[in-house]
C-alpha cells in the first residue's frame, strides 16, 4: 500500500481561503490521498471538488479545544454528514479528562459514535501534549469501549503534535477495533514511515505535498 493512501491532507487554518481549499483537493486527487480534512464550512465545497474520486472528505467537530457539549458535537457531526462528510475527527473534552471525569468522556464518545454510525468514520482527538501517560492509557480504554473507529494524537493547534512515543503507547493499549491516527508536525517522509511502522493507520498533516513529492522521487508513489 502506498504511503499516500495513509494521509489525510489537512488545512484547518482559520484564514484558509476557498482557493486554498480548491488547491488542497487538487493535490489530493493528484497524489491519491485518503482524504482531505477541512473545517465544516468547506465540507460541501470539497465534496463537489472530489466528486468521482476515491478521496473522502473529513471534517472536525468540537475543534480545536473540545470544550463544547456532547450534544453540540453531535449536531456539528450530523450537519457535516448531511453536507457529504464521510469522516469525523472529534476533539475529546480535555477539560473533563484533566478533572478526572472519564465517565463523561466515555459517554460523549458513545453519543458521537451512535450519531454517526453507518454514515461516517469517527476519530477521537485526545490532544496528547496536554496529558500524562496514565491519562493517555485511560483514554485508550475509553475510546476502545466507546465504539469509535480511531484514536488520534493531536489537533495541531496546541503545544505539540504527534510523537513516536505516543503512537507506540497507543499501539500497546487500544483494542483491536481501534485504529491510530498520528497528526501534527509530520513533515518528512522518514517520519511518516516511522509512524506507520509503529502502528499508525492514518497520518494527518498540512505538509503532505512535500512528503508526496518525496514518494514520487524515490519511486514508492
Amino acid at each position: 500500500m502506498s504511503i499516500a493512501s495513509y494521509i489525510d491532507h489537512t488545512l484547518l487554518k482559520p484564514d484558509a481561503t476557498g482557493e486554498q481549499i480548491d488547491q488542497l483537493c487538487a493535490e489530493a486527487r493528484e497524489y491519491g490521498f485518503a482524504s482531505v480534512c477541512v473545517n465544516p464550512y468547506y465540507v460541501a465545497r470539497c465534496v463537489k471538488n472530489l466528486k468521482g474520486t476515491d478521496v473522502k472528505v473529513c471534517t472536525v467537530v468540537g475543534f480545536p479545544l473540545g470544550a463544547t457539549t456532547a450534544e453540540s458535537k453531535a449536531f456539528e457531526a450530523l450537519q457535516a454528514i448531511a453536507s457529504g462528510a464521510k469522516q469525523i475527527d472529534m476533539v475529546m473534552n480535555v477539560c473533563a479528562m484533566k478533572s478526572g471525569h472519564t465517565k463523561a468522556i466515555e459517554q460523549e464518545i458513545q453519543a458521537l459514535a451512535a450519531a454517526v454510525e453507518g454514515q461516517a468514520i469517527l476519530k477521537v482527538i485526545i490532544e496528547t501534549c496536554l496529558l500524562t501517560d496514565e491519562e493517555k492509557i485511560q483514554l485508550c480504554k475509553c475510546v476502545t469501549d466507546s465504539g469509535a473507529d480511531y484514536i488520534k494524537t493531536s489537533t495541531g493547534f496546541s503545544t505539540a503534535g504527534a510523537t513516536f512515543a505516543d503512537v507506540e503507547l497507543f499501539a500497546k493499549h487500544v483494542g483491536k477495533n481501534v485504529k491510530i491516527k498520528a497528526a501534527g508536525g509530520i513533515s518528512s517522509l522518514e517520519d511518516a514511515e516511522k509512524f506507520i511502522q509503529l502502528g499508525a493507520d492514518r497520518l494527518g498533516t498540512s505538509r503532505v505535498v512535500k512528503i508526496a513529492k518525496g514518494l514520487a522521487n524515490d519511486g514508492t508513489y
